[in-house]
């Protein structure tokens, strides 16, 4: 039997259906309220968890394998392998502002964002001072109270910047789900894992 971690919410629904496309679940039902689900027939036992807790459950071994959004992974960085891109739950992780917003180089850079450590990546790769300003949720809101001058967030369709008067400025990575494995799991499991990423590999690539 492989543990699957899969995320809760938008992103398990399409990580379940991928997998029933790929034929490595079969008969899903009421995923909204149960949170582990066995399939003896494939061999599968998977259990939705919040999505950043996702490679917690990995790399500590609780999980053989999960499925984690890419902007998890570059802010924690755990020990797991990344085996595949699913190429879904796609959006960007970007710099954005406010219309008609000019940086000014001789102060420091006030950054909202939930992201912290991508944002101190992103800023130190391109030798910019800042002041990151952790927050949550509604992180649109900062700009627009003057609590920072840009924030670090994810984008799907800028619908939300669009209707709070702001845009990207920069794209700092593309973000999409991504399989990854506990490292021992991989090693003693590896068999069974690969059958899995191919079957995924098929319908990903069909």
């Amino acid at each position: 039997m492989i543990n699957v971690a899969l995320p809760k919410g938008r992103l398990a629904d399409k990580t379940l259906k991928l997998m029933t496309e790929a034929g490595i679940l079969e008969n899903v039902t009421d995923a909204g309220r149960k949170l582990v689900f066995e399939d003896e027939k494939s061999g599968v036992c998977y259990f939705l968890v919040k999505p950043w807790d996702v490679p917690v459950y990995v790399e500590r071994g609780i999980a053989d394998v999960g499925v984690a959004g890419k902007d998890v992974l570059l802010e924690n960085a755990p020990d797991v392998y990344e085996l595949m891109d699913l190429k879904t739950g796609k959006c960007r992780m970007c710099v954005c502002a406010e219309n008609g917003y000019r940086d000014e180089p001789s102060k420091r850079l006030r950054v909202a964002t939930k992201f912290v450590n991508c944002s101190k990546s992103y800023y130190a790769s391109v030798g910019r001072e800042i002041e990151v300003i952790k927050l949550n949720g509604s992180i649109e809101l900062a700009p627009l109270l003057n609590m920072s001058d840009v924030i670090v967030d994810l984008v799907e369709t800028g619908t939300t910047l669009k209707e709070n008067d702001m845009g990207v400025i920069t794209v700092i990575s593309e973000i999409s789900a991504r399989l990854i494995a506990n490292k021992a799991s991989y090693r003693f499991k590896r068999a069974e894992i690969d059958r899995l990423t191919s079957k995924l590999g098929d319908v990903i690539n069909a």
